[in-house]
C-alpha cells in the first residue's frame, strides 16, 4: 500500500522540468484520446468527464479544510474551485440529461 507521505515525498522531489514533462504529456495524450473519438460520441463523453470532476470538488473541500482560517488567498480560491466545480458536475449531468432524451422514443396519441 502506497502512504501518502511517500507520494509527498515523490512530488516534493520533482523539478520543474519533470513536471513540465508531465505536463507535456499529458497533453499529447489528450489529444491523441480525442482526436480518435468519432464525433457522433464526443458530447456524451465529454459530459460524462464534466461529471466526473467531481473529484475537484472533494480536493478543493480537503484543501480549505488543511488551510489556515486567516489564509483568504487559499480559502477564497477553495470557495470558488467549489463552485465552479459544482457547476462543471450539474452542467456534465444537464448535458447527459439531455442526450439521453434525444434517444427516447417518442410516444405517440
Amino acid at each position: 500500500m502506497i502512504l501518502l507521505t511517500e507520494v509527498q515525498g515523490f512530488l516534493t522531489s520533482l523539478d520543474i522540468w519533470d513536471i513540465c514533462f508531465i505536463l507535456l504529456l499529458a497533453v499529447f495524450l489528450g489529444i491523441e484520446v480525442i482526436s480518435n473519438v468519432p464525433a457522433i460520441l464526443h458530447t456524451p463523453l465529454m459530459s460524462g468527464a464534466n461529471a466526473i470532476h467531481g473529484v475537484v470538488i472533494v480536493g478543493s473541500i480537503i484543501v480549505m479544510g488543511h488551510t489556515s482560517p486567516d489564509n483568504y488567498l487559499a480559502l477564497t480560491l477553495g470557495f470558488l474551485a467549489v463552485v465552479l466545480g459544482t457547476l462543471n458536475v450539474v452542467g456534465g449531468f444537464v448535458v447527459t440529461h439531455r442526450m439521453l432524451q434525444m434517444f427516447k422514443k417518442k410516444k405517440t396519441s
